[in-house]
């Protein structure tokens, strides 16, 4: 999916300030971005064909956000037959209900004045959502020019560009299909659980149990313990396979179910809640749903 930066947003002032427990932040408001904004439409559309046409089809974000809104919409109209009761949505539902893709391509560009004509600066980078980090990036310039309107000439100038930007997307693929997906996974406990994580069952700490399943469980048995206590437990760069055992696609989610699943038998027989936060990272808390 291919949205613009958020420096760009700024400057534009396609922004949303919310309190953020008494912090205000901005958020980019993509809404507004693509119902006011004249070029922002025809440059995802003229970047995105040239990414199709090299084997990487995306998500359109403008119809992604109006479908997002359509099912707020229903969900709002929706209530109870028996009590009239509406759809119960927590604040952190909200947090989440948003476009999600596994790529996010950002697009930042500037137009430059010249005496030989308009040219274009521009700022292509892609992330991996399900960690953030970076995956791809270009630069580059267009020539100046008089006649051609701007997504012309920064199409023009991406053209030039995407090949070497593709080529960090296909080497971030071919890692995946390599090592696995990576995702971040964070284990808890309740202060209501009579055991914590160095509470030995079969002769062996919870942790040990934990260290185990994930040994086996992962892609070459790759995964990094960042952190651990009795109470906390923190997972980074876990490699999960791409597709289960039925071939479906596996996210962070599915992946930790299997953990919740094997604590829920026997001989540990825990509650275990199962939380997610956004693609790529599960929060498993022990000791109750």
């Amino acid at each position: 999916m291919i949205l613009p930066s958020d420096n760009w947003c700024e400057q534009r002032y396609f922004m949303t300030e919310f309190d953020n427990q008494g912090t205000k932040q901005k958020v980019p408001n993509y809404k507004q971005a693509f119902q006011e904004d004249v070029e922002i439409g025809q440059v995802i559309s003229k970047i995105g064909s040239l990414m199709i046409d090299r084997g990487f089809p995306l998500k359109d974000a403008e119809q992604e956000l109006k479908a997002i809104e359509a099912r707020a919409a229903e969900d709002n109209m929706t209530s109870s037959a028996t009590s009239g009761s509406s759809i119960a949505e927590s604040p952190l539902d909200k947090l989440k209900n948003k476009a999600k893709a596994d790529i996010l391509i950002q697009i930042w560009w500037k137009v430059n004045k010249t005496e030989q004509g308009k040219s274009v600066s521009f700022i292509l980078e892609a992330f991996d959502a399900y960690t953030s980090k970076r995956i791809a990036s270009s630069t580059g310039n267009s020539a100046p020019n008089n006649t051609d309107i701007i997504p012309v000439l920064l199409q023009n100038a991406v053209l030039s560009n995407i090949d070497g930007f593709n080529n960090q997307l296909q080497m971030h693929f071919d890692d995946m299909f390599k090592n696995g997906r990576e995702i971040q996974l964070t284990i808890k406990r309740w202060n209501s659980w009579d055991k914590n994580f160095e509470t030995e069952v079969n002769d062996a700490e919870i942790t040990d149990h934990i260290n185990d399943w994930l040994q086996k469980n992962t892609v070459n048995g790759k995964f990094n313990m960042s952190d651990a206590t009795e109470n906390v437990i923190r997972f980074e760069q876990v490699r999960i396979p791409l597709y289960d055992a039925n071939n479906k696609a596996l996210d962070a989610r599915q992946f930790a179910k299997g953990l919740q699943k094997h604590f829920k038998s026997e001989p540990f027989n825990f509650e275990v809640k199962l939380m997610t936060r956004g693609l790529g990272e599960a929060i498993l808390v022990f000791g109750e749903k």
